[in-house]
């Protein structure tokens, strides 16, 4: 079977160690706008003027300007790929430039709202001893959620105070502060033993059964304990691992500590941070300055 103009975009992109949900989000994004093509047109015949009545269509749908940029985007990627290999003449989307909505800032957690949250795991059973294991470490270490369940027992030297976290062939190496370390002690000192099935398990963070905890899975004890702590701000795993740059933004570190301890290829991944204090400082100006 002859593989598709969209299969080989997966594939450049794996190769590129592009994210997994990045890579999901593109072939979606690309799916659909070859669904509106069809039966008129193939990918590979499209002009700026398809691209720009597609666009005009996804608002026309009620879609956000979000949505619609970041379609752009996967669109522009996806032709650009193309042209590099050949397939096509030119890029169709290149020239196009849509107005972009309301800046949309991510949500940020106060430092006494991080506390709070973190208090919620109950110290005296199993499971509030794992969660508190796991929250601590992931506002300690600013992991993405699939970076904290595929640790390995093997990645973290509490003695010295780090983990190693790999993804995609990269490993960063990341400190951590004293209240995750013994959060993390009393975790695999007291209750990973009687959780575990075999002693060969891997796995740094096990389910109720014994298991890999999924992402699934840590993403509902979350929102279980948002819930418990009464904290109105949406909190997901990426909340903490921004709130985590952020605040250690407004601690003095600089951006380029910042990009290492979290694993952005590019700096411009993590200055969204800086426009986040400068957006913050904005809005305490224009509440508190008497002439504002």
């Amino acid at each position: 079977m002859e593989v598709t103009d969209l299969e080989r975009y997966r594939a450049y992109l794996r190769e590129k160690c592009a994210a997994e949900n990045t890579i999901r989000s593109y072939l979606r994004d690309l799916t659909q706008f070859s669904a509106y093509l069809a039966p008129r047109s193939d990918l590979r015949a499209v002009t700026g003027d398809t691209v720009r009545s597609y666009m005009d269509w996804m608002a026309g749908q009620g879609k956000s300007p979000s949505s619609v940029l970041r379609c752009l985007a996967s669109v522009k990627s996806f032709y650009a790929f193309l042209l590099s290999c050949g397939a096509v003449d030119a890029n169709p989307a290149d020239h196009i430039c849509l107005e972009k909505g309301v800046r949309k800032y991510p949500e940020i957690l106060t430092s006494q709202e991080v506390e709070l949250f973190l208090a919620q795991p109950p110290g005296g059973d199993p499971k509030g001893i794992r969660d508190r294991a796991m929250l601590e470490l992931l506002y300690a270490t600013g992991l993405r959620v699939s970076e904290l369940v595929a640790l390995d027992t093997g990645d973290l030297n509490l003695s010295a105070g780090f983990l190693r976290c790999r993804n995609k062939g990269h490993e960063r190496t990341i400190p951590i502060y004293r209240g995750a370390v013994k959060a993390m002690q009393d975790y695999l000192g007291q209750i990973r033993p009687q959780l575990v099935t075999s002693p060969a398990e891997p796995a740094l963070f096990v389910n109720m059964h014994g298991g890999r905890m999924s992402r699934q899975g840590f993403w509902k004890l979350m929102k279980h304990y948002r819930e418990t702590a009464g904290i109105r701000k949406e909190i997901t795993p990426h909340t903490l691992r921004h709130s985590f740059a952020v605040h250690l933004l407004e601690n003095g570190a600089d951006l380029q500590s910042i990009q290492e301890l979290l694993g952005h290829a590019d700096i411009s991944s993590t200055q969204i941070y800086a426009h986040v204090l400068q957006h913050q400082l904005r809005d305490v100006y224009e509440r508190t300055h008497p002439k504002a």
